[in-house]
């Protein structure tokens, strides 16, 4: 299952995960919204482009990677905090 990953630059937050969800949930997260693929490296959190904005990183296995969801990581924007509120909707 893909990891999700909040990460702060304004605080020098590099990464945390946040919670370990299903491939139908990723697409609810990010809603909308854009997540850009940024390789099979973690994105380097002080190379953001608004280090004052907060943004969610999707990570994905070799394994867990099916359909438009490629190995690596990807970056969406999102208010940390109303993601949070979303995550705790999730079915479990």
């Amino acid at each position: 299952m893909p990891n999700l990953y909040f990460c702060q630059p304004h605080a020098q937050n590099q990464g945390m995960l946040r919670a370990v969800i299903s491939l139908s949930d990723c697409k609810r997260l990010v809603g909308t919204g854009v997540a850009r693929y940024v390789g099979e490296q973690f994105p380097a959190v002080g190379g953001a482009a608004d280090p004052s904005k907060d943004f969610a990183v999707l990570g994905f296995s070799p394994a867990e990677a099916q359909d438009e969801w490629r190995p690596g990581y990807y970056c969406f924007e999102a208010d940390l905090m109303e993601l949070n509120a979303q995550l705790l909707t999730l079915a479990r």
